[in-house]
């Protein structure tokens, strides 16, 4: 016989293809035997077909395409033995899926098989159905599936149940067809058909409020006895698994009693004492047991409050933290994360398990363990938690530092007692993994060590201890060198001493050392180098006799290739020899920066909304909102609110600020020259020329470290005398400060309106959300607008996912910068803004014009709103 006929039997076709060696002789084996099955098929040979249709199932299982049989499983399903229906109905749950148009044609042969003297082709057609059923199909046989449930042999009554769950999902208004046939499916005595028969009822439950109203009302007390049969039952040997007899029932009832007990008072009493008896008998030594306890307590947990039962819960979930099996570990902890929001007391108990959790050598483990610790702290127990996990971030993997390193920082941030038990565990921190902390942590606690004036003294010596040990974590080093910078007078004369520490001898020589170690440390970054260069500036003030060797290391950048060096080493070079009489005042610690403003500027929570008292935003005139300064502006005052009057000087800012007088000598001559001295003493204080250059010069020439150079963190900047240039105020208004300290300040001075004010302009405005257009005018360029488009939320509901898009004509060019934010505060409690650059090519002829669309999510839901601006100022 030709071994690819079509009267080849299956085990030969399976023999001939794991004979292939290769993956081509395999494809071609499967390509004969395909066209030999296609030529079965055009001669309508029935007597092969069902064998055709077989080999043809293997073939799909392999990954070949096979879709040229499709049409024999319809002949095979219309036939009407037993053994090729068998075979049609296999294959149509393999090769088609309820996506296919030939299904529909299947439909008659299914109501007609449902409705089939023999029970097995009965069995056949709800076994096709369950699988692959539509919609359609759904609304079409559901009549005969619900009959079927009542079918008098337990089988078909199990296959119908399953169909009946398919059609509920796939069809829920048809789920009040079925309650009450599954209500009488709880009273089965055969356990194949009742677990079928709450898997009805629980699916029912989720997706009809009917269904659950009446199982609660009806139902509860029946399955709360099934449950207490099942588990009071005898040995019995064709349900026994580990010692347990039909687990898969109690889990099955247990899950339908959750959802009957959820938001039920009543029904949740009902169940109380059997939850309790199934929490207490069944047995966890076998994994059978661990899965029954494991559903009791997530029921246990979901029904309404019972204080004792879930205190039983959660040391159940004690127990399994100590399970050798990570499985079981693993899910208890995802419970106990759950089961804090409610009694936290009850997992505090447990506490000590979790932190060996932390500790396992499985990842997943530990990284959960760790996400329970951090909820588990409070004010009380912080020190030992804290404690012990410290101590395992000395021995723990490099892979889990990161995320250990991130909650520790969080923990002791949140709930530190006292700052000195701050400041001690953030400097074991920063030894042990300073390379992992994040720059806001090192940054929180300079802040911290600025304010505690008492443990100044304590915190140079301690940071200078551990640098000694630990020279290669970066985040301490920064920290270190900013506190030897303004604290270095006490680490060298010992001063503030407290009873728990030891005396140490720095001389001012080892203070200079450390620093100059960091600054040519192969491993230190631009931050880093920055910073200690700024130290050194400081030293050489504090410590006279160290100053020319200060000196010495500043001047070897001068010739740096990182502009920022560069540019450091001759403005302080410049300091050091030539404005020795100011440099001291210059150079002087900085002021206490407040931590509350700090946290809140870091986590964005300061609302524009805030009094100007308070530190907001003011607006100013044309709807152009001055910008938030930087930390390190509002240490200098130079972000405050109090904006100064327009015959303030320049003079008297930088007397001000460097306590230099500098009107004597205009005070003498009886004409106020205050703004141009004031430019003088700054051309002279960086040696850049003479004084009829203008201060715009000197800004350019200094604009590199904005323009050019690498960015430096903020922080950088508490420490940072480098000096830009001041403009002399004009007589439009206050004086623009352009960055003293190195261009440090976040936001620079945002450009005025090229002398004409335009008008703000709703520009768009519906029942939920309002947005205002402010305009203004680049300098030199009238054919440019700026747009600073604010967005508020008018309704009670937050926006999530904010995005806003523009369209313009051909005649415009815009650019869209990136919003301030995605998340828009419900009834006006914040705003979104997000900057527009229109370029007119037409300007003077045409007018703008421009058509939006905001999207965003509003509980969830996706909302679209679109519209057309053209009533923008003329001019534009």
């Amino acid at each position: 016989m030709n071994p690819f006929s079509s009267g080849t039997r299956l085990r030969d076709m399976i023999r001939a293809i794991r004979a292939c060696k290769t993956a081509a002789e395999e494809r071609a084996v499967v390509r004969k035997e395909c066209a030999a099955i296609r030529a079965a098929i055009n001669e309508n040979d029935q007597d092969y077909r069902h064998r055709n249709l077989a080999k043809l199932m293997f073939i799909h299982m392999l990954g070949y395409p096979t879709h040229f049989g499709q049409m024999e499983c319809l002949k095979l399903i219309a036939s009407s033995g037993f053994p090729e229906k068998r075979i049609g109905y296999l294959g149509l749950m393999l090769l088609l899926d309820e996506r296919q148009e030939v299904l529909m044609l299947v439909t008659n042969s299914l109501k007609q098989d449902l409705n089939h003297s023999n029970q097995y082709i009965v069995g056949l057609a709800l076994c096709a159905l369950g699988n692959i059923c539509s919609a359609e199909m759904a609304r079409d046989l559901a009549p005969e599936v619900e009959r079927l449930l009542q079918f008098r042999d337990p089988n078909i009554r199990k296959k119908a149940a399953l169909c009946s769950i398919r059609i509920i999902k796939k069809v829920p208004e048809l789920a009040e067809n079925f309650i009450n046939p599954a209500a009488a499916l709880l009273k089965e005595k055969h356990h194949g058909v009742l677990i079928t028969g709450v898997q009805l009822c629980t699916d029912l439950c989720k997706v009809s409020e009917d269904a659950l109203e009446y199982f609660r009302k009806k139902c509860t007390e029946g399955l709360v006895k099934t449950l207490k049969d099942v588990v009071n039952s005898p040995y019995a040997p064709e349900y026994d698994i580990a010692g347990i007899t039909d687990p898969f029932l109690h889990i099955r009832l247990l899950k339908l009693l959750r959802e009957l007990g959820q938001g039920d008072a009543d029904a949740s009493e009902c169940m109380n004492d059997i939850l309790a008896q199934v929490a207490t008998k069944t047995e966890s030594n076998k994994n059978a047991g661990n899965a029954i306890l494991y559903e009791c307590v997530e029921t246990i947990m979901s029904i309404e409050d019972n204080g004792g039962l879930r205190v039983l819960a959660i040391n159940i979930l004690g127990r399994f933290l100590s399970n050798r099996d990570n499985n079981i570990r693993y899910v208890a902890l995802n419970m106990l994360m759950k089961a804090i929001t409610v009694d936290a007391q009850a997992v505090q108990r447990h506490r000590a398990t979790i932190l060996e959790c932390v500790k396992d050598s499985d990842a997943s483990i530990r990284k959960r363990a760790l996400e329970l610790v951090y909820v588990l702290v409070n004010e009380s127990n912080v020190k030992p938690l804290t404690k012990e996990l410290i101590d395992y971030l000395e021995v723990s993997d490099e892979e889990f530092k990161g995320d250990l390193t991130a909650k520790i920082c969080s923990i002791v941030a949140k709930f530190s007692p006292e700052k000195i038990w701050y400041i001690d565990q953030m400097l074991k921190v920063l030894s042990e993994a300073g390379n992992f902390v994040k720059d806001e942590v090192w940054h929180a606690v300079i802040v911290v060590i600025s304010n505690a004036s008492d443990l100044h003294g304590y915190t140079v010596r301690a940071l200078y201890r551990a640098l000694q040990l630990s020279a290669e974590q970066e985040s301490l080093v920064r920290v270190a060198i900013w506190c030897i910078g303004e604290y270095g007078d006490l680490l060298v004369n010992n001063v503030g001493m407290i009873d728990v520490e030891d005396p140490i001898t720095v001389t001012e020589s080892d203070a200079v050392d450390v620093i100059e170690i960091a600054i040519k440390h192969h491993t230190s970054d631009l931050t880093t180098k920055a910073m200690a260069m700024v130290a050194l500036l400081k030293l050489s003030s504090r410590f006279p006799s160290c100053s020319e060797r200060i000196k010495d290391i500043v001047v070897q950048y001068k010739g740096s290739l990182v502009l920022e060096l560069q540019q450091r080493s001759i403005e302080m070079n410049s300091i050091i020899a030539k404005h020795q009489n100011i440099r001291s005042t210059l150079v002087e610690r900085m002021p206490v920066l407040d931590e509350a403003t700090f946290i809140g500027k870091r986590a964005g929570s300061i609302q524009a909304t805030v009094s100007p008292s308070a530190g907001a935003s003011i607006n100013l005139p044309n709807g152009v909102a001055k910008p938030t300064a930087a930390p390190l502006v509002d240490l200098l005052d130079l972000g405050s609110d109090d904006v100064p009057a327009p015959s303030s000087s320049g003079g008297d800012l930088l007397h001000d600020l460097l306590g230099v007088d500098l009107s004597t000598a205009s005070t003498q001559s009886g004409v106020n020259h205050a703004p141009k001295n004031g430019t003088n003493v700054l051309l002279d204080l960086l040696s850049i020329g003479s004084p009829t250059q203008s201060s715009q010069s000197v800004s350019d020439m200094l604009s590199s470290s904005q323009d050019n150079k690498t960015p430096v963190s903020p922080l950088e900047g508490l420490s940072s005398p480098s000096l830009n240039s001041i403009q002399p105020t004009s007589s439009a208004g206050a004086a623009p400060v352009i960055d003293l300290l190195d261009g440090f300040s976040s936001n620079p001075p945002k450009q005025e309106n090229n002398g004409t004010a335009y008008p703000s302009v709703v520009a768009f405005e519906s029942s939920n959300l309002k947005m205002v257009f402010n305009f203004s005018k680049l300098p030199g360029n009238p054919q440019t607008t700026v747009i600073e488009a604010t967005f508020t939320n008018l309704s009670t509901n937050i926006y999530s996912d904010f995005i806003f898009q523009a369209a313009v004509p051909k005649f415009l060019q815009l650019h869209l910068d990136p919003a301030s934010g995605n998340t828009l505060p419900a009834s006006g409690n914040g705003s979104i803004t997000q900057t527009l650059r229109v370029t007119n090519s037409q300007h003077g002829k045409k007018s703008l014009v421009m058509r939006i669309r905001i999207a965003y999510k509003m509980n969830n839901k996706d909302v679209l709103e679109e519209g057309q601006i053209s009533n923008f100022p003329r001019g534009l």
